[in-house]
């Protein structure tokens, strides 16, 4: 019989801490040979409830295998599992086994309840005689809890091939309490423009090259750290599926997409620490859902990709293309009537202050034409306009602390959400923090020749920076304290962050305050 005392007896672990003031990377310290070490891929959590959290790992003795498989026999494998009160695992309080099928790519989920509130915890896995690297996760506080702050980071764009990982690394080293990835944490591309870094695999078309990519990005040792000291809650967007996609409609002609997309949910789910109620059922898996942390925030997640209308104008996404009568129509969505009927359910009964939607594409207006004229983006909200103003209107009317949390567009933005765009008086009635890439579209500029212009041509936007990064923010009762993170270079590994921009958001008052 396997007890707490002598499950893992015997075994060493590299400790969270340590891997963080390593100043080689995590997988450097290794206790075994990558030929047989079939934790190469790490640890996550994610999902944080007041008693419980989700607990991941992957099978994988190789990573980069063509088959997606990570070079694992074909048959089902016991895994063994520790949760502890100390990364010494002298005090284990839950402890259990699950079994790693090759049907799920030798994933495992575990979902625990009943753990404390509020509490950090510590976790392991072990197979045979291998034992994993250790994680750390956290509960969320209990209902109607105030004192406790929320230290939230959020990021978004991981392309393998265009640069190192490092701001996962910095993001891990803030010790954050939850991380949110609001998307494209893959990229389904074959090799294109100029890679800094191989990737395994051509362009993702099914179950196999998907769970190869992202095998190949959670074998990277910055990702393994930023996974191993938080739990996370993640959305995708158009890259972990398909470029552009739009509900059931491709970029480009591609008969087999539903298909396709199935494998591409498969995979993700396999990959990333969802639930059982995160499941795909084929093609369609419901990825919205709310995440509380006491009474001072809900995080709600969006899926902007799987329920949208088709893009206005052009009928396919463009980046800035002609205005059209089209995108104004009263009934366009980019939610989805249920998914918009559940959002405003969650905002109508909210009593949290603060309502964080995690979601993926620009939210606010943005003419992105310089001079004369408008161009707006039909990927974007500015695509789904009456969608928006449904919104913002629940927003106004329920009066919530509302901060929209975007990725997407591989830069640093902030602004003010407005009531009405078309009155320049018109109240704000929320903000948009717009996290950069971890490393799309390289190394980047704190500015560029026409960002100027843009912030003069659209007022209630006020902050830019075109670096890699993440985004970390402080939410208390009495206020969120933001401050974006910046890094110089991505195409070299470690990198140092620095703070590009500071603000101050206080209940009741939409506005972005210089800190």
């Amino acid at each position: 019989m396997i007890t707490r005392r002598s499950l893992f007896a015997g075994g060493a672990s590299l400790g969270v801490s340590a891997a963080l003031g390593a100043a080689a990377p995590v997988r450097a310290a290794a206790r075994r040979t990558p030929v047989t070490d079939p934790f190469q891929l790490g640890v996550a959590s994610g999902e944080p409830t007041p008693d419980g959290v989700v607990l991941w790992t992957r099978l994988a003795m190789d990573p980069v295998a063509l088959d997606g498989l990570g070079g694992m026999p074909g048959r089902p494998m016991p895994v063994q599992w520790q949760l502890a009160k100390d990364e010494n695992f002298r005090h284990v309080v839950r402890h259990g086994t699950e079994v790693a099928r090759p049907d799920a790519a030798h994933s495992v989920h575990v979902e625990l309840d009943g753990l404390d509130p509020g509490a950090e915890y510590f976790y392991r896995f072990r197979t045979g005689q291998d034992i994993s690297p250790v994680g750390r996760t956290l509960t969320a506080p209990a209902p109607g809890t105030r004192t406790r702050a929320l230290n939230l980071s959020f990021t978004s764009c991981a392309d393998y091939q265009t640069g190192w990982f490092t701001p996962y690394r910095r993001m891990a080293e803030d010790q954050p309490d939850l991380i949110a990835f609001l998307g494209d944490y893959i990229y389904e591309y074959g090799d294109y423009k100029y890679p800094v870094r191989d990737q395994a695999g051509g362009e993702c078309l099914d179950l196999a090259g998907y769970r190869l990519r992202h095998a190949q990005h959670k074998a990277d040792p910055e990702s393994q750290l930023a996974h191993a000291i938080a739990p996370w809650v993640v959305v995708w967007d158009d890259h972990d599926i398909e470029n552009a996609w739009a509900g059931d409609v491709p970029e480009q002609p591609d008969p087999p997409f539903l298909e396709r997309r199935a494998a591409a949910f498969q995979a993700y789910y396999e990959n990333m620490p969802l639930r059982r109620a995160q499941k795909p059922d084929g093609s369609a898996l419901r990825l919205y859902r709310s995440i509380r942390w006491g009474a001072v925030a809900n995080l709600h997640m969006l899926d902007t990709r799987q329920y949208r209308d088709l893009y206005a104008c052009t009928g396919r996404s463009g980046t800035v293309g002609p205005d059209c009568l089209e995108r104004l129509e009263p009934n366009r969505t980019i939610l989805g009537q249920e998914q918009e009927a559940w959002l405003d359910g969650e905002l109508r009964g909210s009593r949290a202050t603060w309502d964080l939607l995690g979601q993926q594409v620009f939210f606010m207006e943005m003419d992105w034409t310089n001079g004369e004229g408008k161009g707006y983006s039909n990927e974007g909200w500015d695509g789904y306009v009456a969608s928006r103003n449904r919104l913002t209107a629940a927003i106004d009317d329920y009066k919530r602390n509302a901060v929209v949390l975007t990725g997407d567009v591989h830069s640093h933005w902030a602004g003010e959400v407005k009531r009405d765009y078309q009155d320049p008086e018109s109240k704000s009635v929320a903000v948009e923090l717009v996290t950069t890439s971890v490393t799309s579209a390289g190394n980047g500029l704190d500015e560029y020749p026409n960002t100027q212009v843009l912030l003069d041509e659209n007022p209630h936007v006020k902050f830019f920076n075109g670096r890699r990064g993440y985004v970390r923010a402080k939410l208390t009762q009495q206020e969120m304290k933001v401050d974006f993170r910046s890094l110089s270079r991505i195409t070299e590994p470690y990198a140092p962050a620095y703070t590009s921009g500071s603000f101050v958001i206080e209940p009741g008052t939409p506005r972005l305050n210089p800190a």
